[in-house]
């Protein structure tokens, strides 16, 4: 069973050795690919084969919302950035549902078929339309109407087998700065937080998200923290008043929006306390390895919550037809 709290990624196309080597420590429990580390499927078939051939349990994921956001491109579908589907939504309410179940769905299944736990999706944050870093990635700028397409790409993703991870939590799309690189601070009051970008985080909880990460972004009227740092975030808030039981991933700690935190062995420790059940440290190997290194200083810890990110096996009944119209739907959609 997977226990590791560290997330890392690979320098290019093939598995090194020495790549394999740190992928068997007790302390790794994942893996996120990026661009760099694709050409085509076959080559994706034979790199997910060897990794596989060292760890079965290891969650293996990639960033594939679509629009700007989608690491693997040939031979996969062309997503369409999830703004779409808001606009839809203002003319075709059922239709943008459906549209956003199919895409959910066929994201998946496509990433599943490689053996590709999980995508970081859905994003939750609301467009207010000042953060280019989010942007057309939000479904909308409407929290209901986020809250209703969002949902329905959920549980798309569930129906491919593959585990929902909802963030920027409690929401990056206020902000003007660009978490990866500076630091962005939020000066609004909780109770604007609550009655606006917490609501889609609040709404999938309570229809089954499976993991929340959360945002590097300072809430200074809430707490001194970046909310990926902060017990009271996490713990107080997430965990307790919204009852969430599942995952919770940092975003990569060398953005920097995490450097507040210190060093990277400090940044892991202290978002490891904050409440995180797994740290990513990504396109930067020797920082990784420095995490790595800490880890394995510390007591051996084992999280069940990891273990539930692993895909899922489906039913493949009807499944050439409903890929065949969600390839056309997301060609309708660009």
């Amino acid at each position: 069973m997977t226990t590791g709290a560290l997330m890392l990624d690979l320098v290019g196309t093939q598995l090194t050795d020495e790549e394999a080597q740190r992928l068997q420590q007790p302390e790794v429990g994942g893996l996120i690919l990026f661009s760099r580390n694709y050409t085509n499927p076959g080559q994706l078939n034979e790199l997910m084969r060897a990794i596989r051939a060292v760890r079965t349990d290891l969650i293996v994921a990639v960033d594939q919302e679509g629009g700007r956001v989608q690491r693997f491109r040939e031979g996969f579908t062309r997503l369409p950035p999830m703004a779409c589907l808001g606009q839809i939504y203002t003319r075709e309410p059922e239709r943008a549902r459906y549209l956003a179940t199919e895409l959910g769905w066929l994201m998946a299944t496509e990433l599943r078929e490689f053996d590709i736990d999980i995508s970081f999706a859905p994003v939750l944050d609301i467009d207010w339309q000042q953060s280019s870093v989010i942007g057309d990635r939000a479904f909308s700028s409407d929290p209901q109407i986020l809250i209703s397409l969002s949902t329905a790409f959920m549980q798309g993703m569930h129906e491919a087998g593959m585990a929902a991870t909802g963030k920027h939590f409690p929401g990056h799309g206020w902000v003007t700065a660009d978490s990866h690189l500076e630091l962005p601070v939020d000066e609004r009051a909780e109770a604007a937080l609550d009655a606006a970008d917490i609501c889609p985080f609040k709404a999938l909880i309570n229809k089954g998200l499976d993991a929340i990460m959360p945002a590097h972004v300072v809430y200074s009227q809430v707490d001194a923290e970046p909310a990926g740092f902060s017990t009271y975030w996490l713990k107080q808030k997430l965990r307790g008043a919204l009852g969430f039981k599942g995952v919770i991933f940092s975003d990569d700690l060398t953005m920097e929006g995490a450097s507040l935190a210190g060093s990277y062995a400090e940044r892991c420790r202290r978002a490891l306390e904050a409440g995180c059940d797994m740290v990513l440290v990504c396109n930067q190997p020797e920082r990784a390895v420095e995490v790595l290194t800490w880890l394995q200083s510390q007591p051996a810890v084992f999280n069940p919550r990891i273990a539930t990110m692993r895909g899922k096996p489906v039913s493949q009944a009807g499944r050439e037809e409903r890929l065949q119209q969600a390839r056309k739907l997301a060609a309708e959609c660009l």
